[in-house]
């Protein structure tokens, strides 16, 4: 799986993005792609005291959830995954996470920097490390792994 020569060096906006993914308010967890290279795509979460998951994680002391943040760099390495000319229309499943590491805590007024690496790509699973950053400063990292299925195979 290729992904096109139009698209690498791309940088897509909000709109471009949910034309790629099925992520939708309050799910979307990525504002902007900056960069898709041959191998690896860059993304954005801006972090503001608005997301909803701050009014109980935790009040008076707003983080953002772990699980959310791993959430951001698998939105990021699905819109890579669903860029390929072979993959598009499909959905890209959480099949695996492994090796998830968080180094600090992710607060409002932050702005992650999304990086996805891609380990191996065949026709349903895409293997992929994801790495989310501010600044320079890693935050949080892990393996991730998706099944990727049509719509007609998902319908049951």
């Amino acid at each position: 799986m290729a992904m096109n020569k139009q698209d690498m060096g791309r940088v897509l906006d909000i709109s471009a993005i949910q034309k790629i993914i099925p992520h939708r308010y309050p799910f979307l967890l990525v504002d902007r792609i900056l960069d898709m290279g041959e191998n690896k795509i860059v993304g954005i979460k801006n972090v503001t005291i608005s997301e909803p998951f701050f009014q109980g994680h935790f009040p008076g002391h707003p983080v953002m959830p772990g699980v959310l943040i791993l959430e951001a760099l698998a939105q990021t390495g699905g819109v890579y995954a669903l860029s390929m000319s072979d993959n598009r229309g499909k959905i890209a499943y959480f099949a695996s996470i492994d090796n998830a590491k968080f180094r600090k805590p992710v607060i409002p007024g932050d702005r992650l920097i999304l990086e996805v690496t891609f380990i191996k790509c065949r026709p349903r699973i895409i293997q992929l490390r994801g790495v989310a950053k501010i600044d320079d400063e890693v935050v949080a990292e892990a393996d991730l792994m998706f099944a990727l299925a049509s719509p007609e195979e998902i319908k049951r």
